[in-house]
């Protein structure tokens, strides 16, 4: 087990950005302070041969950059906003449009554009990192002040736990991810398309042509390409999906430690499990990535890597028939994400 810290840039602030480096067993993970992000999972295939399996960059400075969120950890609200507003308590309020006429994983910077305090620790022996941020009232248009804070472990076994938590002084909605891109074959390898995936969600969100949720409740996936109850191939339906899968997914056990979703990559030989406490995933194949360059001379196009987003549904705030994102005053908002790396 080993873990340290580096200097990973410089921001136009002057503020110096860090790199986090948490190594236990056979795997290897980085984050940085700009953004809470999750830079790189590095594991063995069936060979013992090693590879990054996290879509990224090799230096910070395309981080700064406008990027499709590789790694960003999301908020105030993960997802999109329908017209960029919603009223909660009777008030109205109005949120900066960056997705058409719709707010996007928070707006104009976002958390993920922000620099965090990162705090380095052991839990259970196993290296961890906390990453802390406050966001005043007002900033992107939400209300309340807010101070968020981010836990991450990773131990011998392969499992990459974040720990979210937030309090704030007033009612606000609240919706945290983490938008790491996933290709088990290895970063720049392939596309993710032969992946094999199995998803433990019986209903998902139908969504118009901006990709907010259409009104109704959650459709039953059965009889349609959003079925992955039995493991199958993501290429398999991928064309009758508008151009791939950008949609939420609704998890059907809540339960901190069973997976819910099971991602494998049999020609290397590696696994992907995830569990969470959160109520829904969106699950994103990058549809819009095209032609960035990423890693140590990767370039990553369509369909290079996978999202499974863990999260409240979008657009919640306007929808009341959706379970409630807010974050209650005095009160602790709290979920896990747990992401099991293994060989087959």
């Amino acid at each position: 087990m080993s873990l340290c810290r580096k200097s990973f840039g410089t921001l136009s602030s002057g503020e110096d950005v860090s790199l986090y480096l948490l190594e236990s067993g056979e795997y290897m993970a980085s984050w940085s302070d700009y953004g809470a992000s999750w830079l790189s999972l590095v594991m063995p295939d069936a060979r013992g041969v090693k590879d990054d399996v996290l879509l990224g960059f090799s230096s910070f400075s395309p981080y700064a950059a406008k990027h499709p969120y590789f790694g960003a950890t999301v908020g105030r609200f993960a997802n999109r906003i329908a017209g960029a507003s919603f009223s909660l308590a009777g008030k109205e309020y109005n949120l900066f449009s960056n997705d058409g006429e719709n707010h996007l994983h928070g707006g104009r910077r976002g958390f993920g554009r922000r620099l965090w305090k990162g705090t380095m620790d052991t839990i259970d022996g196993n290296p961890s990192v906390r990453f802390s941020l406050d966001s005043a009232d007002g900033e992107e248009g939400y209300p309340g002040n807010l101070h968020v804070a981010v836990t991450v472990t990773l131990d011998r076994t392969g499992e990459l736990g974040i720990f979210y938590e937030a309090e704030a002084d007033s009612l606000t909605p609240l919706n945290l991810t983490n938008h790491a891109y996933f290709n088990l074959a290895g970063e720049g390898s392939s596309t993710i398309l032969e992946h094999e995936l199995l998803l433990r969600c019986g209903r998902y969100l139908p969504v118009g042509a901006s990709l907010i949720p259409l009104p109704g409740e959650p459709v039953e996936v059965n009889g349609t390409p959003f079925d992955f109850r039995k493991s199958k191939k993501i290429g398999d339906d991928i064309g009758t999906s508008l151009s791939g899968y950008d949609h939420c997914f609704i998890v059907d056990s809540l339960l901190a430690d069973e997976p819910f979703a099971v991602a494998t990559e049999k020609k290397r030989g590696r696994r992907l499990s995830v569990a969470t406490t959160s109520p829904a995933v969106q699950f994103y194949t990058g549809n819009y990535l095209d032609g960035i360059m990423g890693k140590s001379g990767s370039v990553y196009g369509k369909h290079s890597g996978f999202c499974l987003e863990t999260q409240y549904y979008p657009d919640s705030p306007n929808r009341p028939d959706f379970p409630s994102c807010n974050v209650e005053p005095g009160e602790i908002w709290a979920h896990s994400t747990k992401y099991r790396f293994s060989v087959l």
